[in-house]
């Protein structure tokens, strides 16, 4: 039975996890505006426009293409759905996604089914890739995990599952981050937000949306740490 209430936490491997999570928050907190967690930035904006197509399509949308630019924004190319499903999806999925990175790497086994199917999705973006620093991105994290995968099934390094761990750490950090920057302190007009508050016949602007999807992002992360001890347990 699974240990819901964490009795007798923590074991080693409990302890482990929250350490490994706690030191790849600082490091990226450190590395936040190095080019060293560029290329993870740019998965994550993946991650986020790739949301918001799934929930295109879930909605019976076409999605006509994605892009990913340098700058680390991205747009997603949608027609028909449910436009109230797919502008949260963005924010909401990355959390979602980092949720779902940082629990398979609680075993040897989700962890390879984790980074297999992430170089899928990213061989079926190359093929609605609307731009080449999208197209560079999937070859270049298709080839990074591969070679990664590579090493650990041919030495005695184990650090498939830590990578898999920063990519759901990066997208939780990031997605709060992001909804922070887009939604609160800048607001942008022309945020998912903003256009969603438009729809939506509450009384809530944009600033009061991205507050909400913040904590929902907040209880994901939350989620997934507790998720995790449980499982170790």
């Amino acid at each position: 039975m699974p240990n819901w209430e964490l009795k007798n936490c923590c074991k080693s491997d409990q302890k482990a996890f929250l350490a490994t999570i706690g030191v790849f928050m600082v490091v990226i907190l450190v590395l936040w505006r190095t080019f060293l967690l560029t290329p993870f930035k740019l998965i994550t904006v993946f991650l986020h426009e790739a949301s918001h197509a799934i929930a295109c399509k879930l909605t019976c949308g076409q999605v006509d293409g994605i892009q990913v630019h340098a700058n680390e924004g991205g747009v997603t190319q949608t027609r028909g759905g449910v436009y109230w499903l797919i502008l949260p999806a963005g924010y909401l999925g990355s959390s979602f996604w980092g949720m779902v990175f940082i629990l398979a790497s609680t075993n040897l086994l989700t962890t390879r089914i984790a980074a297999g199917c992430f170089i899928v999705a990213l061989l079926v973006v190359l093929f609605v890739a609307k731009n080449w620093t999208l197209r560079g991105l999937c070859i270049g994290f298709i080839i990074f995990i591969a070679l990664i995968w590579l090493l650990q099934e041919t030495t005695k390094f184990r650090i498939l599952r830590y990578i898999i761990l920063f990519i759901g750490v990066m997208n939780s950090l990031f997605s709060v981050y992001d909804i922070y920057d887009d939604l609160i302190s800048r607001r942008i007009n022309s945020s998912d937000a903003e256009r969603f508050a438009e729809l939506c016949p509450c009384p809530c602007n944009g600033v009061a949306w991205g507050v909400i999807w913040g904590m929902i992002s907040f209880i994901f992360l939350g989620g997934a740490v507790y998720l995790g001890l449980v499982i170790l347990s």
